[in-house]
């Protein structure tokens, strides 16, 4: 068969090189790999000293990069001294704990993140976990299913949720988001963030400690950094107090785990709803036999429709960064 070069046709262009630093499901690698020469970390089986070090030898290195939000892999000085082409970094979460920004702003390496594309899902999963806890729905669902219920009678009462203050700490896309859904039960919102709103009709509490005394119910929202880590602490469980309910659907190291599971064995707060855990994926063993813990596997974002919002919004802001265009959804400028 005749060579492109011989036939005078064009060859075809060499696809920019992205390197991609998260498991991705067969559509989502292969529509990336339809538009970027795909340098995939977890497929090459490399130590990542040594994948870095490949990539950066390349005729024509990566200039791009997509992490996975709370992954093994931190884009630090290191790994940016590694492969000094890269210009731009995906993450496919909201948070960017895993990525440092001042790092990155020095070197003028743009950020960008998911934006709004979990909002929805993980406000539903917040939700959807404070009834849970609220009503028992997971440990009466364990009670029928061990045949219990024709030998020990009626399940252990559970409470309502309509009436209920709720403190949010952390009132952005998801935070607003849960109050909208938690004022139609009929709750009294309160919040925490960086600073009030004027937008709002909810109170605002300053600091943590004080909102937590205000709630029956306190749910965290917030963004992971120095500021918020272990915002959540031995004392804001104490003010929550004996009847309280914690939802985190942030980051694990927002709350103290060890405070934590300390409070629900000995009794100081009534229960919790976790999807997200400090060392993940380990799990504290104290808190499997707990029946007033409602537990998943940081789960919160994952919808059909949000992985694929999160497939075009990817390749949206690569597309834009490739062709010097604005990001669609910018942590960092470049």
């Amino acid at each position: 068969m005749a060579s492109s070069a011989a036939s005078g046709e064009e060859p075809a262009p060499l696809l920019p090189a992205l390197l991609l630093f998260r498991r991705l499901d067969a559509d989502f690698a292969a529509a990336l790999r339809q538009r970027f020469r795909v340098l995939d970390f977890f497929a090459s089986g490399e130590p990542l000293p040594a994948f870095l070090a490949g990539a950066a030898a390349l005729p024509d290195p990566p200039r791009a990069a997509v992490v996975m939000g709370g992954g093994a892999v931190r884009v630090d000085a290191a790994l940016l001294d590694a492969v000094p082409s890269l210009g731009f970094v995906f993450s496919t979460g909201a948070g960017v704990d895993h990525i440092d920004l001042c790092e990155c702003a020095r070197r003028s390496v743009a950020v960008a993140n998911s934006g709004t594309v979990y909002s929805a899902d993980v406000a539903d999963h917040a939700v959807g976990m404070l009834i849970d806890v609220l009503r028992r729905v997971s440990a009466a669902e364990r009670f029928v299913r061990s045949g219990l219920w024709p030998a020990q009678g009626d399940f252990p009462l559970g409470t309502k949720l309509g009436g209920k203050r709720v403190g949010i700490i952390g009132l952005g896309n998801i935070g607003s988001l849960i109050a909208k859904r938690l004022e139609a039960f009929g709750c009294i919102i309160h919040y925490n963030s960086r600073r009030s709103r004027d937008s709002v009709p909810y109170k605002y509490f300053f600091n943590v400690h004080d909102l937590a005394s205000e709630s029956d119910v306190l749910v965290v929202a917030c963004a992971l950094n120095k500021d918020t880590r272990h915002i959540v602490n031995k004392d804001v469980l104490e003010a929550l107090g004996k009847d309280g309910i914690i939802i985190n659907i942030g980051r694990g190291a927002n709350i103290d785990e060890a405070e934590l599971v300390r409070a629900l064995k000995e009794g100081r707060i009534a229960g919790a709803g976790l999807d997200v855990f400090e060392n993940e994926p380990k799990v504290p063993a104290e808190l499997f036999s707990m029946d007033n813990v409602v537990m998943t596997s940081h789960v919160a974002v994952f919808t059909s429709e949000s992985r694929s919002d999160l497939c075009d919004t990817t390749i949206g802001n690569l597309e834009a960064f490739f062709s010097g265009k604005p990001l669609l959804t910018q942590v960092l400028p470049w």
